[in-house]
């Protein structure tokens, strides 16, 4: 069998043997949870309660601050204690409403749908609108804004990203096989929305339980299909998918709309398919906890809002020493320098480092290998790129497309010098997007 892949890419030990045989387990929440007001992208939302408010777990407790943006629910009964500014899973401040959980979990009753059939486009969006879903791979775009491109009849393909090229990450793999009518049954929510469009269930190939598991239940669905992958980092990513799958490019100018296309990860889905069918906001997620210096590796289905900390310890504690935790995977994650923070919608994984090669790793110079430019799936140069920002030029930067570039590290761990090439790269893209923000 031939699988879909793209030009460029890398092949890091991916360290999902820790945690890949381990099921989806429940964790109950401790006294306090946290709920930042910036969980996607776009504008933060309201809160809609204050101190000393009694609230269910499913009610809406910030509403959405803009039309790019999304409501936030509770997911404990218990007491508003305030709102205060708090340190998210990526080093920021934030503001953030923070629940007393009274351990009862009473909630707001859900208005289930027996039948897809019996919504409309209009009633679908505005469920998954009201449901607070965003991407939960780690960009958090509110789901109801990319479901609603300005021509929905010119998209052809809707990609289920179960790719899961992320090192380490195992939480989608265990919802393709513990969860498949979920994931089915949320792409045939979207699937309503584009009458022109079909359905990709994409999965690398080193998933091939998750593969044939798919195949067997499609079957007969005249409209989806399970598209397998080659395995290589970074397959997950947008761009690289599309072009997979479909032979399509996008650029940064672009947007996946622009080539027909709509990409969804695996969990986002799952969350789309409880908005629409089941009435169920965005409470709850999968996250990994992983790496060698964690004590019992697993998968847990954890609230929203409940402290990084407590999932560490349910899964038996940290090995001393541990030099670094990451939110999220080692290619694209945050390191962390206090793990006393929220899960929020995006929170897919905690890996826990014994090691950081990053910091024992000796940069060198530049010799001038091209390793860099053979991974890059950008098909940019990144060596290159790295001198310019180092040099601060940023005209040059711009002119050799360093806006191209998506970040995905390939580039850093592929490089003999051990150069910290994304890391100069990402510099100089934030500082050109903020001077085109600048007022001319």
């Amino acid at each position: 069998m031939a699988f879909l892949t793209f030009k460029g890419g890398v092949h890091p030990y991916d360290g999902k043997e820790l945690s890949k045989e381990k099921p989806i387990v429940d964790f109950i929440p401790g006294k306090e949870l946290v709920y930042p007001l910036s969980q996607h992208i776009g504008a933060p939302a309201r809160p809609v309660v204050q101190k000393g408010d009694h609230v269910l777990a499913g009610q809406m407790i910030a509403e959405a601050g803009g039309f790019v943006s999304a409501p936030i629910h509770a997911s404990v009964s218990g007491t508003v204690t305030g709102i205060k500014r708090v340190l998210n899973n990526v080093g920021n401040k934030v503001d953030a409403i923070i629940i007393e959980n009274d351990g009862q979990y009473e909630s707001i009753p859900e208005e289930k749908t027996e039948s897809l059939d019996s919504l409309s486009k209009e009633e679908i969006l505005n469920r998954i609108r009201q449901g607070g879903v965003v991407g939960m791979g780690g960009a958090g775009f509110p789901t109801h804004v990319k479901l609603s491109p300005k021509e929905p009849e010119k998209i052809d393909y809707i990609l289920v990203n179960g790719a899961e090229c992320e090192p380490y990450l195992t939480s989608d793999y265990r919802r393709l096989l513990e969860q498949p009518e979920y994931v089915i049954g949320g792409l045939k929510c979207i699937l309503k929305l584009f009458d022109h469009a079909k359905g990709c269930i994409c999965i690398e190939d080193n998933k091939p339980d998750c593969i044939s598991l798919m195949q067997e239940l499609v079957r007969n669905e005249s409209r989806i299909e399970v598209m397998p992958l080659k395995t290589k980092y970074p397959q997950g990513a947008e761009r690289c998918l599309i072009y997979a799958v479909t032979g399509r490019e996008i650029n940064s100018s672009m947007l996946p709309a622009d080539a027909g296309c709509v990409v969804d990860n695996v969990d986002t889905v799952c969350a789309v398919y409880r908005a629409v069918m089941e009435g169920h906001p965005v409470t709850d997620r999968i996250v990994t906890v992983t790496g060698d210096g964690i004590t019992q590796p697993g998968n847990f289905r954890v609230k929203t809002g409940t402290s990084f900390a407590e999932l560490i310890e349910a899964a038996g504690g940290l090995k001393e020493p541990v030099e670094k935790i990451i939110s999220g995977g080692p290619m694209m994650g945050f390191a962390m320098y206090d793990y006393h923070v929220p899960v929020v919608k995006t929170s897919s994984a905690i890996l826990c480092m014994k090691k950081d090669p990053v910091t024992e790793a000796e940069e060198t110079a530049c010799i001038n290998c091209g390793r860099c430019v053979s991974g890059c799936p950008a098909h940019l140069v990144p060596s290159r790129l790295a001198t310019y920002s180092e040099e601060g030029q940023e005209e040059r930067f711009v002119k050799n497309n360093g806006m191209e570039c998506v970040e995905c590290g390939c580039c850093s761990f592929i490089c003999p010098a051990k150069r910290h090439l994304t890391q100069s790269i990402r510099s100089m893209r934030k500082i050109v997007l903020a001077n085109r923000k600048k007022p001319k």
